[in-house]
């Protein structure tokens, strides 16, 4: 693999792991948002829309990149995954599509309280449907189902995702999500109470979350033996799950004596680690085992003009970013 390849390979592990610590707890927050429950339900969902409301549209800006960066490097990855895996795909665009509409009509709208209520469910449904297809797609990429022949898709449409695993990834990763924005919340949350109930459903869905891995890699030994040879017998990756599974324990540990804030970090860092350790399971590869990320390039003399104008975007969006958060985040904003 070549610098600029490797350059931009990087990149696009980046972007990932940047959409799933922003735009996963954003999705994983219509789980706690159907979830709400006891006397305090009316505040949990007043908290969290007061979260979500400044930065959801921004924070899809990371798939976004993601997208775009895989089709103008890496534009063979991008028709294959496009063309196999169109189905999961078009699904998820419709989530997303949908969950905004619903947040839209529900948070800002003028409707009565029953066509409110209607588009709450659609929010919450599209919430939990999105990431999980997300999570199919993913882990349909490592089943080995999936062939490309000549650049030419040859397994048909329902290879891959069609496998219960993945959709045990897809599982995992809203369970994952769910985790982030519980801990997200009990971390924002101003009063102890409320913060209290978010603090019990972090630790609940990570237990679920823990759970679910050890499915999915039980699966993975029967449905993606590539990418579980590789998770068994890389140094890499044994290095990356026990970083995962110690940070997922310290997670609980400050969630137990009641340290969300300092928590947030840790889960944040597990998500990362689960990110990375899939991109190391998929061994250079965009789809097991036919399209590595090598033969993913189309034309290799591009690469450094594209890596600099990534760079140059990167340069005005990082800032811009980090600054919309710290404005919108800030307790003094969220007492206005």
């Amino acid at each position: 693999m070549s610098f600029w390849v490797a350059a931009c390979w990087f990149a696009l592990g980046l972007g990932v792991v940047l959409y799933a610590l922003t735009g996963g707890p954003d999705l994983g927050a219509g789980v706690w948002n159907l979830l709400a429950r006891g006397p305090r339900q009316a505040e949990q969902r007043r908290a969290l829309h007061e979260a979500i409301a400044p930065i959801w549209e921004a924070n899809h800006v990371w798939l976004i990149f993601v997208i775009v960066l895989m089709f103008s490097a890496f534009s063979r990855a991008f028709a294959a995954i496009s063309i196999a895996l169109h189905i999961p795909i078009a699904l998820a665009v419709f989530g997303i599509v949908m969950r905004g509409a619903a947040f839209a009509f529900h948070a800002y709208g003028i409707h009565s309280a029953r066509t409110r209520r209607r588009w709450s469910w659609v929010f919450s449904l599209s919430s939990i449907l999105t990431p999980i297809l997300l999570g199919n797609v993913a882990g349909a990429l490592g089943t080995g189902q999936i062939r490309v022949e000549d650049g030419l898709v040859t397994s048909g449409f329902f290879a891959g995702w069609t496998t219960p695993f993945a959709w045990l990834v897809g599982c995992f990763t809203l369970a994952l999500f769910a985790t982030l924005a519980a801990v997200y919340l009990a971390a924002e949350a101003e009063d102890p109470a409320l913060a209290d109930d978010f603090r019990a459903r972090a630790l609940g869905a990570e237990v679920v979350a823990g759970i679910l891995a050890g499915l999915v890699l039980w699966r993975a030994a029967l449905e993606a033996p590539d990418l579980y040879a590789v998770l068994m017998g890389s140094g890499w990756s044994w290095a990356v799950q026990a970083i995962t599974a110690d940070l997922a324990l310290v997670t609980i540990l400050l969630l137990w004596v009641r340290q969300p804030r300092i928590a947030r970090y840790t889960c944040a860092a597990q998500t990362a680690a689960v990110v990375i350790a899939w991109g190391v399971a998929m061994d250079g590869h965009f789809i097991l085992p036919d399209v590595s990320v090598d033969s993913a390039v189309s034309y290799l003399p591009a690469l450094p003009a594209f890596a600099l104008v990534y760079a140059g975007g990167a340069a005005v969006l990082f800032p811009a970013f980090w600054y919309l958060l710290r404005v919108f985040k800030s307790r003094a904003h969220r007492q206005e």
